[in-house]
């Protein structure tokens, strides 16, 4: 923080090094990461020397560095002899000339009025011609931008990233005659920095390779001595050095130097900023560029001095200057000074027992006099906010966090001896705040510098902010998009990685978009900068609020109707969850009635009459009859009546006295709360006789739910479109229907209104159906619903840790705090019934020499009663001449293999995982559940004993760890604190065997679960929570546990990664190869490809790095790592023909991976125009088909749903029973995902995606395959209604533009490649992903290789994925999960929430069969299995009768 403070001993012996270095050669760069580290190397025949430098994207200065006034020769510091040597300067004959120069500004377009300003201010002696480009105007004004940079005799660059920018750039740059200068941009664009004979172009070292990473320890030492010696500072240390630079080397004569130093000295003018320094930076380097002659005539003129502004400081629209710390300028703000300086200039100021928001700005944006940060200063003042202003370059966020704020939490845990701050604190000029905002974004250490290597700091950003335990929001305008272009199109590209993905990797929250820019300037909205100071407020009153004060909303889901739904989530228990965490909260001091005292008080009893009150006809009857309608349920179920469930029969019904309370509202009652702008909108969508679900026969809308104490527990509203999902097909606009809006502002308005008046709330379980709502895709503004309805109320989002696609919508749109919980146990499935039986025989056979053909029909009739021929065909044939079957003639040898491959079917089968019942939020899991997920993890590398003993250690170092815990508390807080790291005191394994020390770390893990209940309880405190990647123990390891945490997802400019790439490729060759076995050697034209949000994420783009292999093309990479073009490979390279692919995009894919969308159209629009045979690149061919017919855009490959809009509505059709042809549902389907993606779609302020119906329809009739990815044991085919109303029904929708065939009178079946990857363990294919642990099932001793069911006994390995036709893959999870006794058990174990399980996947097996096929004795044994067996159909009644109707329907 404070000035650099060099003594002479110091300065002596950095010049000493900096002359040294400069005598062992010429200053050459290896590389420069606009996000990470410059290079500076120095060569020699004898030793080489490394210097790193840090550049990143905001301005940097150094602290209290002052350059004397001095002339031109003086500043450049050159020998007269040296100079006729210099290249690059102007020729003497070309005396009389302008200089033209060409300055272009990438991130800061917004200067460029200054540039032209200072331009124009410049000595008319030096005859300069200045033109001024923003990075838009490379691709808007292609031929002016580039006839001026082939003509400039001088170019300066400054932050430009965009990689077709920094493509058209570099080639340009070679025809600019003098020097090249760029500042902090891409890569690639510096290595074309030169200034005489000083440049950064990239050299290899003798042995080839580029250099050592880093400096050596000599200059470590040095560069150490402008910095606090701590990792995460270093970056600071890094520029405070190349600022000090200029000043050493003017000390140093020579051309290198000279050189070297007009390159810092023009690059510290360019980073100070302002009118005058700008001006300083272009006389400095147009002189540079002059004739010796010029010169001469030129040796009177000055150079202005450096006019500087601190590097940090804080400011205000009523402050002279700059504070120097934010103690005093809170002194200054709390003067009576201040105050009566407000009243006369009539500026609004916050009382001064305001809450603090600390505000970190781009310095660069204050220096340049943006007027947003004054007037962003003036909107928090007049909200009720006291500011703390801090502006900062950008690198050192973390530093104003750890030096200069502190919290109330962290005072009291430093006085508690709980926290021990760092070294750097400093506590006579830090102060305490409320909340952060960040307007910068990035990630919180090292801001544009840490962003090279996302979530490198992450531990150190979430330490910092987890002791200062206050909310982290970053709130900012648009850099790099116009408002407009926000408003149609929400927030695109490098834009959200900036504002989203990396600060979300340090737990930032409740993003909102500012405004942007308006033209080259930037402007504020006055409603979002409204709208995150109601976030604050929310945040800030509920700390403020007293536990036994507040008043909470719990919202839990009843989606689809009339299937038992309500109280469920995906792998939570809701019931037990709601129950543990109203007791929790009495802990916490909440008021919860007397739910937690009373003995018989129930979450199943809570949800049963939830349901009572979401019942159709108790809705007609109002909110003021509910309470009578469970009173009289609550009796019945005294009465034995079955159709009740039993939970109600308690004393009390198991309420705890909970009572009804709601509301019922007419529309002029919802108008007042929601405002007429809005009112407007609700009542044109839905009018008077379509009001949509939850209405009373007044037409009211009833708003209900279940109070206790200050806690009210609700059903969130349907979506309202269940029974008539045609609907949103015509409908883009649509909104949430009037009671939707109703509940929701109803429970955000204040007590003394008539409403609820809840201070926060928490959405329970993954997922609801708020962040869902019509509005941006990314970028909240005032028409998005999500925004509306949540308000300013915190909203604590209970989320499944493995699910973190969905949750960055509920993160973004939906302004969730996340709090992660566990998958439920795995569990193996085993073999039941007639399979154990089998599994019996064939031991039998395969053990037995004698009596082994008396064995052939029993082996025979058990696989005909278990259905088993149909994956494991006999080889040999079984019917004799009379047509009955006969295995007397069989040869020996031919049966024995035939039960070698039933054998490896049935141990497959066996073996096969499946996950056991259902998650309760904050459960420790038990000795054997732990046991379950070692099992599940290892496989067979640890033994079933040693798994076991692991658990018994972790046992008994919890208790060692318990007997000494105050101790090891206060030892681990300092050696965390000083020593650096993470340490874990009492768990070091090293010594152990590596397998072991893993599988106690993640049983230590896992009894972290009860974390989960932590993260809540921090939430409502308003308080701050960790971050954690999400994702699941068997593919990403321990990286995702503990749970309890704001989980996040992948910088999407990473996609596909180096494992994804190879492991996509490997898939695309094994479908190909699959294909072609199965039809003659012939390829496919077309091949659909479902991109899914959660399987890209968690495989790391697995399914993006397939469509690329199977069309021919690879990602190319710039010099940081991230993906920026997809390049086609060339025929000849290639091999066979491109493959056409249809990309069948979710809404989460496509809206979160614009990115990604926008390259893959560059590639299919490349790919169509591509000098190549139609008959080798079938692209193309379809191409120009659909051009013969006039249809535009025919390259368009990327179909998902309406913009804003999500789902194939195929599955509420299916569960509503709306549908009578199977045909329908692939028409449904067809009709939902005509909207095209991509580079090529919108542009110019039109909103990206367009409806072109024809196209896909070509796409379909070409379809010949489609391949569905399942990433997760969870989440299997047969599980949720996504696959089969995806995948299935987009198979169904191209089966129907097939022709019929003639030999079989039926159209042509299209096939769907099934890849599984997902946990488990193969010793000979040891795949790791760059990013994380990831290992997938590769056993597969079956498969089914052609149509004619030829059967392949070897035992194949696809080297790292399961692939295969989904009708196997049905048939396998039907009889290891749904079918399963095993599996039924557990969820029969779980209540009303297991019943609703069982439901779904009866759904589910009803929408497979109508888009595909479901065999036979699928059916026959589920209603064996339910319907059928009478204790099994009791329980299902008693726990949820709703469900039970549904699977006996």
């Amino acid at each position: 923080m404070a000035a650099a403070n060099i003594t002479w001993r110091q300065l002596i012996s950095l010049l000493s090094t900096l002359i040294i270095l400069l005598s062992l050669g010429a200053w050459v760069v290896d590389g420069f990461a606009p996000v990470g580290f410059l290079t500076l190397q120095t060569r020699s025949s004898r030793s080489r020397t490394i210097i790193e430098i840090h550049s990143t994207l905001s301005p940097e200065t150094t602290d209290n560095v002052v350059t004397t006034t001095s002339s031109i020769n003086n500043v450049l510091g050159e020998d007269k002899s040296s100079r006729n040597n210099n290249k690059g300067k102007r020729d003497d004959d070309d005396d009389t000339a302008a200089v033209n120069v060409v300055l272009t500004t990438g991130f800061e377009s917004f200067n460029r009025d200054l540039y032209q300003k200072a331009g124009q201010l410049l000595p008319p002696q030096l005859n300069v011609n200045l033109q001024v480009f923003a990075d838009s105007d490379i691709r808007s004004k292609k031929e002016e931008f580039s006839t001026a940079v082939q003509n400039a005799d001088l170019f300066i660059g400054s932050l430009i990233f965009d990689y077709d920018d920094v493509v058209a750039v570099t080639q340009l740059l070679p025809f600019v005659k003098g020097p090249r200068l760029l500042f902090e941009c891409a890569t690639e664009l510096m290595a074309y920095n030169k200034v005489g004979s000083f440049n950064m172009e990239s050299k290899k070292g003798e042995d080839g390779s580029g250099g050592s990473d880093g400096p050596p320890p000599a200059i470590k030492a040095i560069l150490n001595k402008f910095s606090s010696g701590k990792e995460e500072d270093k970056i600071n240390g890094y520029l405070k050095m190349l600022k000090v630079g200029p000043d050493l080397l003017k000390f140093i004569p020579g051309e290198k130097a000279s050189d070297l130093r007009c390159w810092l000295e023009a690059y510290r003018f360019w980073n100070q900023g302002g009118l005058n320094n700008v001006k300083a930076m272009l006389q400095l380097v147009v002189s540079r560029y002059l004739t010796e002659q010029q010169r001469k005539v030129l040796e009177s003129l000055t150079l202005p001095e450096l006019e500087i502004t601190p590097d940090i400081g804080l400011l205000h629209p009523l402050l002279d200057g700059y504070a120097s710390h934010p103690k005093s300028y809170m002194e200054w703000r709390l003067s009576s000074r201040t105050s009566d300086l407000a009243k006369q200039r009539k500026f609004t100021l916050a009382p001064n027992d305001s809450p603090r928001i600390a505000l970190l700005l781009y310095r660069k944006h204050v220096i340049t006099g943006q007027r947003y940060i004054q007037d962003l200063i003036r909107y928090f003042e007049a909200s009720g906010f006291i500011p703390i202003p801090v502006f900062i370059n950008g690198v050192e966020a973390h530093t104003i966090v750890r030096d200069w704020l502190t919290s109330q939490h962290e005072i009291e845990g430093v006085s508690r001896g709980t926290i021990v701050r760092d070294s750097t604190y400093k506590p006579k000029e830090a102060i305490s705040v409320d909340a952060i905002v960040s307007t910068i974004g990035f990630p919180l250490v090292g801001g544009p510098a840490g962003s090279m290597e996302a979530g490198r700091n992450v531990d150190v950003a979430a330490s910092l902010l987890e002791r200062m335990d206050v909310p982290y929001i970053v709130a900012s305008p648009l850099l790099l998009q116009s408002i407009p272009m926000w408003k149609s199109n929400g927030v695109l590209g490098l834009q959200s990685v900036v504002l989203y993905s990396l600060p979300e990797l340090d737990g930032a929250i409740d993003t909102v978009v500012l405004g942007g820019l308006v033209g080259d300037k930037i402007a504020l909205v006055p409603e979002r900068v409204r709208k995150v100071c109601s976030r604050l407020r929310g945040w800030v009153n509920l700390r403020k609020t007293p536990p036994a004060n507040r008043k909470v909303s719990i919202l839990i889901y009843g989606f689809p109707p009339n299937v038992g739904a309500v109280g469920t989530a995906a792998l939570l228990d809701v019931p037990n969850s709601l129950e543990k965490l109203l007791k929790r909260l009495r802990e916490e001091g909440y008021d919860v009635g007397n739910f937690a005292s009373d003995p018989d008080a129930s979450g199943q009893s809570l949800v049963a009459a939830l349901a009572i009150c979401s019942e159709n006809s108790v809705i007609a009857g109002g909110c003021d009859k509910m309470q009578a309608a469970i009173e009289q349920r609550m009796e019945r179920a005294r009465n034995g009546d079955e159709t009740v469930p039993e939970t109600l029969a308690k004393p009390g019904g198991g309420l705890a006295g909970a009572t009804v309370l709601g509301k019922d509202m007419n529309f002029d009652e919802l108008e007042k709360m929601l405002g007429k702008y809005m009112a407007k909108k609700v009542r044109k969508s839905w009018p008077e006789k379509e009001r949509g679900p939850g209405v009373n026969m007044k037409g009211e809308m009833v708003v209900n739910g279940l109070q206790l104490g200050n806690i009210w527990i609700t059903v969130q509203p349907l979506l309202g479109v269940e029974g008539d999902p045609m609907r949103l097909l015509f409908e883009r606009d649509l909104t949430p229907h009037p009671q939707y809006v109703a509940a929701y502002e109803w429970m955000r308005l204040p007590e003394e209104k008539g409403g609820f008046g809840t201070d926060a709330c928490i959405h329970l379980g993954m997922h609801g159906t708020s962040e869902w709502l019509p509005g941006q895709p990314l970028g909240n503004d005032r028409q998005s619903w999500p925004d509306e309805l949540l308000g300013g109320i915190p909203n604590v989002y209970v989320y499944a840790a493995n699910n973190p696609s969905e949750s960055i919508l509920a993160k973004r749109r939906g302004y969730g705090t996340l709090v992660s919980y566990n998958v439920p146990p795995y569990g193996r499935a085993g073999l039941y019934l007639e399979l154990a039986n089998l599994k019996d025989l064939v031991n039998e056979y395969r053990s037995g020499e004698d009596s082994r053909s008396d064995l052939r029909d029993a082996i025979r009739g058990s696989c005909e009663r278990a259905s088993i021929t149909a994956d494991v065909p006999y080889q040999f044939p079984v019917e004799n001449s009379e047509g009955e079957l006969d295995l007397s003639s069989v040869k020996v040898e031919d049966f024995d293999v035939w039960v070698a491959a039933l054998s490896s079917y049935l141990i497959t089968l066996e073996d096969r995982l499946f996950s056991s019942g259902l998650h309760t939020l904050g459960g420790q899991p038990t000795d054997k559940e732990l046991l379950s997920y070692l099992n599940a993890y290892f496989e067979d590398k640890l033994p079933m004993d040693e798994l076991e003993n692991v658990i018994a250690l972790s046992h008994e170092k919890q208790k060692s760890k318990e007997a000494s815990n105050s101790f090891l508390s206060w030892l681990q807080a300092f050696a965390d604190n000083f020593m650096g790291g993470n340490s874990e005191v009492g768990t070091q394994t090293s010594h152990e065997d590596p397998l072991k020390a893993e599988a106690l770390k993640i049983v230590e893990l896992l009894k972290r679960n009860t974390e989960e209940m932590d993260g809540v309880v921090t939430a409502l405190n308003g308080g701050y929570v960790k971050p954690c990647p999400g994702g699941d123990l068997l593919r990403d390891g321990t990286s995702v546990l503990p749970t309890g945490r704001n989980i996040h997802a992948l910088d999407p400019y990473r996609m596909p990664s180096q494992g994804a790439w190879a492991r996509g490729q490997r898939a695309a060759e094994e479908i190909l190869r699959q294909h072609q076995e199965s039809n003659n050697g012939a390829f496919p034209e077309t091949i659909a490809v479902t991109l899914w949000g959660l399987d890209t994420i968690k495989t790391r783009g697995e399914a993006i790095a397939i469509v690329l292999a199977l069309v021919g093309a690879r990602p190319v990479k710039e010099g940081t790592g991230r993906t920026v073009a997809f390049e086609l490979i060339p025929l000849d390279e290639l091999g066979r023909p491109r493959i056409d692919v249809l990309a069948s995009l979710s809404g989460i894919f496509r809206d979160s991976f614009a990115n990604v969308v926008d390259l893959l159209d560059d590639m299919f629009e490349r790919a169509s125009v591509a000098e190549e045979s139609p008959d080798m690149n079938y692209i193309k061919k379809h191409c120009l088909d659909l051009e013969a017919t006039g249809t535009e855009r025919p390259a368009a490959r990327l179909f998902s749903n309406p913009p804003g809009d999500y789902g194939s509505m195929v599955n509420e059709v299916v569960g509503n029973g709306d549908w009578d042809e199977t045909e329908s549902l692939g028409e449904i389907w067809r009709g939902r995902n005509t909207y095209a993606y991509g580079r090529s779609e919108g542009g110019g302020g039109v909103r990206s995606g367009t409806a072109r119906p024809e196209v896909l329809d070509k796409l379909l009739s070409t379809t010949e395959r489609v391949v569905q990815e399942i990433d997760s044991v969870e989440y299997g085919l047969t599980d949720i209604q996504e696959y089969y109303s995806n995948t299935g029904a987009l198979k169904k929708a191209a089966e129907n533009r097939k022709q019929v065939d003639p030999t079989t009178g039926a159209k042509k079946k299209v096939a769907v490649s099934i890849i599984e990857a997902f946990g488990g363990s193969d010793d000979n294919v040891p795949v790791k992903d760059v990013e994380g642990r990831s290992r997938y099932v590769v056993r597969c001793d079956f498969f089914l290789l052609s149509n004619s069911l030829k059967f392949c006994s070897s035992f194949l390995q696809f080297d790292c994925f399961f692939l295969s036709k989904h009708e196997d893959v049905l048939r396998m999870e039907y009889r290891s999960k749904f079918l399963n006794p095993k599996w039924r058990d557990a969820m029969l174990e779980q209540g009303s929430g297991g019943a609703y399980e069982v439901s779904q996947r009866m759904t589910a097996m009803v929408g497979w069969a109508a888009t595909a096929e479901v065999d036979n004795f699928v059916f026959d044994q589920a209603a064996e299995r339910y319907a059928l067996d009478e204790e099994v159909a009791k329980r299902l009644q008693k726990n949820n009768p709703e469900a039970f109707k549904n699977v006996v329907r």
